[in-house]
């Protein structure tokens, strides 16, 4: 349970990033009419952080994805080599659930 929920504290974190990376790009894109060397200068700095955040991004993007699918794959060729014990799991926590909303 707790690592589903890391993982969506993953998705949580790169959709956040994202928003932060699109909000620096406007900002950059707003100042460009500002002069000065040091402001040229501070937003190619920013535009170089920016690419490389997003490539770092992108990078941790596709592992989660990567392990996502190999978790998906492993628990699906569980379930096809140890039917019997799947079927009694998911009916344990089906009556666990039941149990529990039956309290209530």
């Amino acid at each position: 349970m707790a690592h589903a929920t890391q993982e969506v504290t993953r998705e949580q974190l790169i959709n956040d990033f994202k928003v932060v990376i699109a909000d620096a790009e406007a900002l950059l894109k707003a100042s460009a009419d500002s002069g000065g060397e040091k402001v040229a200068e501070l937003r190619s700095k920013a535009s170089h952080s920016i690419n490389m955040m997003k490539e770092r991004l992108g990078d941790v993007e596709q592992k989660v994805v990567d392990r996502t699918k190999a978790a998906a794959k492993a628990t699906d060729v569980y379930v096809h080599d140890n039917p019997w014990k799947s079927i009694g799991v998911a009916a344990g926590v089906g009556l666990a659930i039941g149990f529990l909303l039956g309290r209530r």
